[in-house]
């Protein structure tokens, strides 16, 4: 498949699949930071020897038993490179300019392995709902096959060495991207985050580090991966997610039982703008789409596809949107474009409210 297909293909499973928790948690993330034995971290290292390691990895790559595309970064254009980062299969940083960086990604789009971004190797893997477990199985399948046909640059007493500090030991950042409307209305998210915070996870917004929130939407990862193995690290961030989870339910119900008409009300409007607006702002469009999403999980508004919000979340951003529309637009085309995005989304109509 090509990339310009991958791109505009909407059957991104992570964005598709409906996985424990969809209600509240969108999609699970394990991503494993390795450098090579002998070669200096990135950052450290000049274009040649940075070719090297590409050239290797690429090797190994095509050796594995996944069927996953190589491609070379700078092969690609600016608008493809954000496309790539809007569907969380790179970090903003791989998108920047640099020298010999590559991306392999599978066809779901649930495997993506970026090559000499902060280390030579960042392998991850992308889950719809709640499945941290599922998502680490499969990362380490891809890693051990790797390891096989690498040499990783390793130390008995640190584990694996990285770039970065906060990823020494295992190597393994995982991450869940949770739907918070419920504790934002009753008041109740501040409060929340700094529990999380507490408990020794990162709350960051919805492109991870240095990003902002939208729509209700956070990534709760670990903030290290030394002195804790694989399986103690899952056990520890599906705690923290599962408390999260059940207070985001208390705030819905709630809100379900005392505010009734207010958040009807609220659903409803925000259906009503998606569904016959002219023109939209990707800004104003997350937050009403985060609306309507509580209100078809709390069965407010019913026939709607409840993973709609995991898939325009992506497709109405600036270069997915272009991408799809197969050419550049500017900012009054892109919010037009993105608006008839919407209502072709919502087409089919609304039946019961409860």
């Amino acid at each position: 498949m090509s990339l310009d297909k991958r791109v505009q293909s909407e059957q991104s499973k992570w964005m598709q699949g409906k996985g424990p928790m969809n209600d509240v948690v969108i999609s699970s993330r394990a991503r494993l930071a390795r450098n090579l034995a002998d070669y200096s971290f990135p950052s450290r290292e000049d274009a040649k020897q940075l070719h090297q390691v590409r050239e290797k990895v690429k090797q190994a790559l095509g050796e594995l038993q996944y069927k996953l595309d190589f491609l070379q970064m700078e092969d690609l254009s600016e608008l493809e490179k954000r496309g790539l980062v809007e569907r969380h299969l790179i970090s903003i940083n791989h998108a920047s300019q640099g020298p010999e960086k590559g991306l392999a990604i599978d066809e779901d789009q649930m495997i993506s392995i970026m090559v000499n971004e902060e280390d030579h190797l960042r392998i991850q893997v992308l889950f719809p709902g709640m499945q941290l477990q599922d998502a680490l199985r499969l990362a380490e399948e891809v890693d051990d096959g790797l390891e096989e046909k690498l040499e990783y640059a390793f130390q008995e007493k640190w584990g694996y060495l990285s770039c970065c500090p906060t990823n020494l030991g295992t190597g393994l950042r995982v991450s869940v991207m949770v739907h918070l409307p419920g504790l934002a209305l009753t008041g109740n998210l501040k409060q929340t985050l700094q529990l999380v915070t507490r408990l020794g996870l990162a709350v960051r917004g919805l492109y991870g580090e240095g990003s902002e929130s939208a729509g209700n939407i956070f990534q709760l990862s670990n903030q290290t991966s030394l002195g804790l193995k694989e399986e103690e690290m899952i056990d520890n961030i599906s705690g923290v997610i599962e408390q999260v989870v059940e207070r985001e339910r208390q705030a819905r119900q709630f809100l379900l039982r005392e505010r009734e008409i207010d958040i009807k009300d609220q659903v409803w409007r925000a259906y009503g703008v998606l569904a016959y607006a002219q023109k939209m702002t990707s800004e104003e469009a997350i937050s009403l789409l985060s609306d309507l999403k509580l209100g078809i999980d709390l069965e407010i508004i019913k026939e709607i596809d409840p993973t709609i919000l995991s898939q325009l979340m992506v497709l109405i951003r600036p270069a997915t949107l272009q991408r799809i529309n197969n050419r550049e637009l500017d900012e009054i085309e892109r919010d037009i474009k993105r608006a008839e995005l919407i209502k072709k989304k919502l087409d089919g109509g609304v039946q019961n409210v409860r």
